[in-house]
């Protein structure tokens, strides 16, 4: 519940509200996408200490608070007099994004369910898969009756309503700590998060994080510049959408049949695949449909794939601090991506020879998570202790 209506509070209303706040403001389309950009590369920056507070303190009081500050940034948002305020207010937007989004909920699954993980983190990326069908049309139903303004502070109160309370009451509060000394975790911690193996994967995966949503997010241009009317073009990016919940559904049976190395290199491959495909097949549009719905599945599977790499090869105690080094650079690449995307295709002169340059973006990346993925079990050294098991 949570998840579903913070990330589209805070993520799916945007898109859809950009129009209405330009025309109102006449802040341009560039600088106001660029403050929402500005909060995203914020919660990468920021989920680096979150992580560590999630594994001292637990997802209750980081979750609350979260939720309290997204509140209030959702308030500044709707209430910004100047384009300098509507920033400001997106960048506090981001630290609440690292106490609120997907990382926070990943790391209290992970240290809650142990070996079970996979289910319970299944469950929670189809729900939270749900909140662009629900906050994309709620957002476009407030918009045809207020205007953007009074349709964020509605917005706020649908967040403080649902999160706060759910958070500061419902969540299990008894969080032991990895260990009892800090000195000692952050040394643990630091020993991992510089040791070659996790520096390749964190340097290679937002490669295809990167690749995959900016193809994505620049989807509708070479769809209807290959026929496809804008109607059908549209349809297509929600099939998109659709895509990601069958990756995710897939995700289990896959895990009980591959290594994590394996599942690495199947998703990255399924992701060069797909956008290369995307690069150079023209038609007939039921094709392209299937592609897109394949690039989805591909995504939806890669959003698993990053909560479940750190505990397979690291163990579960420090999911939280080392989750946060991990995801803040491929949280950045997908804030980028779409700007990124947009700026790829002006320099290689169209959409189709930009996505063959993103084919091979991903699969640079997949060439560099190979090479860091550990080839001894022994790989997760004494961080993985007992971090399999669920918690008491």
């Amino acid at each position: 519940m949570t998840e579903v209506v913070s990330w589209g509070v805070l993520y799916f209303a945007f898109p859809v509200a950009l129009a209405s706040i330009t025309a109102d403001t006449g802040w341009s389309t560039t600088a106001t996408t660029a403050a929402f950009s500005a909060g995203l590369v914020v919660s990468a920056v920021a989920g680096v200490p979150v992580g560590r507070w999630l594994d001292r303190i637990g997802p209750r009081p980081v979750m609350t608070a979260g939720s309290v500050l997204a509140v209030a940034a959702t308030v500044g948002i709707a209430t910004a007099p100047t384009l300098l305020w509507f920033a400001a207010a997106w960048l506090v937007a981001g630290v609440a994004m690292a106490a609120v989004f997907y990382q926070a909920a990943f790391a209290a699954l992970t240290r809650w369910y142990g070996p079970t993980r996979m289910r319970a983190l299944t469950v929670l990326t189809l729900a939270a898969g749900l909140a662009s069908t629900v906050f994309a049309p709620l957002t476009s139903v407030l918009l045809a009756h207020l205007d953007w303004r009074a349709t964020y502070l509605v917005l706020a109160v649908v967040l403080a309503v649902v999160t706060i309370p759910l958070h500061a009451l419902a969540l299990p509060p008894p969080w032991h700590p990895a260990i009892d000394q800090p000195g000692a975790e952050r040394a643990d911690v630091r020993a991992v998060v510089t040791s070659r193996p996790f520096l390749l994967l964190a340097t290679a995966l937002p490669l295809p994080a990167f690749g995959l949503s900016a193809a994505s997010l620049t989807l509708i241009p070479p769809l209807t510049a290959r026929g496809l009317g804008a109607g059908l073009a549209a349809v297509t990016l929600g099939l998109l959408g659709a895509g990601e919940l069958l990756g995710r559904v897939g995700w289990a049976p896959l895990t009980a049949r591959t290594t994590p190395a394996t599942r690495t290199v199947l998703v990255v491959a399924g992701s060069v695949l797909a956008v290369a495909l995307l690069a150079t097949v023209s038609g007939p549009a039921w094709l392209l449909v299937v592609l897109a719905v394949l690039a989805g599945a591909v995504r939806g599977a890669g959003t698993l794939l990053q909560a479940t790499v750190v505990a397979d090869r690291w163990g579960t105690e420090r999911y939280g601090s080392l989750a946060g080094w991990f995801a803040a650079p491929i949280t950045a690449a997908s804030a980028l991506a779409p700007f990124g995307g947009t700026l790829i295709a002006t320099w290689v002169g169209g959409y189709p020879a930009a996505f063959a340059v993103l084919a091979g973006v991903i699969a640079a990346g997949g060439i560099a998570a190979w090479a860091g993925t550990p080839r001894q079990s022994a790989a997760a050294g004494s961080l993985s202790g007992a971090g399999d098991r669920p918690d008491p």
